[in-house]
């Protein structure tokens, strides 16, 4: 069993709430989850206006295959994302 996952963060457009960004970060997840068929969650920096940090997995039995779906998710989140992507890591654990 393969896990790949990606951690990273984005940095948001000018925002006036927190409610703002949870609008973000949740259409973004759901995004993700629904195109990818990959766990999300908002991993750090929940109460930052400026940035916020997710992290994504997906299991599989080939390290290439769970790979390449992360890459792909970061593809599309930078051409679909408000923000601007920052520090992206990829990386797998093989179980």
């Amino acid at each position: 069993m393969v896990v790949s996952m990606i951690q990273f963060r984005i940095m948001l457009p000018p925002i006036e709430s927190i409610k703002d960004k949870r609008r973000i970060v949740l259409s973004l997840k759901e995004k993700l989850a629904n195109k990818f068929h990959m766990s999300v969650a908002e991993v750090d920096l929940q109460d930052s206006l400026h940035f916020a940090q997710l992290g994504a997995a997906v299991v599989s039995n080939s390290r290439s295959f769970g790979e390449t779906v992360m890459h792909k998710a970061l593809e599309f989140v930078e051409a679909n994302c408000e923000g601007v992507l920052e520090d992206a890591q990829v990386f797998s654990e093989t179980y």
